[in-house]
């Protein structure tokens, strides 16, 4: 009688196969998804302005999102971001195609790495003007102003929120990548 591989102890690779395709078809909606938030989250900020209703003769009380760097370091991070992750699609799809493939998954985890560097930086500076607007700081005499621009403030608000979505969805697609490594 012979024993077959399955039967002798050994794992038969069908299973593994399995598992990394599913996890290729995750990082591909995730991929997905994060493009999504990045570019929302882009054009929200960028086309955030609000005019004050009242103005003098000489002044008028205005606000936008190019006013502040930091607002513009977060406009140009996250469409970076998004550009990027509309490219690594075709990665991805590798990915799903060849189930093994271990170089490709290199790369985007080194990449995805650098890319959450960026949009975690963006995104925390950003929320920190965000706070300081909504709230102020008495010890540098600095009054909020949202109560002022609250329009202004709301989406500046939301595009934080579609961009710390991202974030999440980068920890998640470097976790991910890092299991299909590991599993080969």
């Amino acid at each position: 009688m012979k024993i077959s591989a399955i039967e002798s102890g050994e794992v038969s690779s069908s299973p593994r196969k399995g598992m990394n395709r599913g996890l290729s078809i995750m990082d591909f909606i995730l991929r997905v998804f994060a493009a999504v938030t990045t570019l929302a989250s882009a054009l929200s900020m960028g086309t955030a302005k609000q005019t004050m209703p009242f103005a003098t003769r000489f002044f008028r009380f205005r606000v936008a999102y190019h006013d502040l760097p930091t607002f513009v370091f977060f406009v140009s991070t996250n469409s970076i971001v998004c550009g990027y992750l509309v490219l690594s699609l075709s990665l991805s799809f590798f990915n799903i195609v060849r189930t093994m493939a271990a170089k490709s998954r290199i790369l985007l985890v080194f990449l995805d790495t650098v890319m959450f560097g960026l949009v975690t930086s963006a995104a925390s500076a950003a929320a920190a003007i965000v706070y300081v607007a909504h709230y102020g700081n008495s010890s540098a005499n600095w009054f909020p102003f949202c109560q002022q621009y609250n329009y202004f403030c709301g989406r500046v608000s939301g595009s934080l929120i579609g961009s710390f979505i991202a974030v999440v969805m980068f920890i998640l697609l470097i976790l991910m990548s890092g299991i299909s490594i590991s599993k080969h």
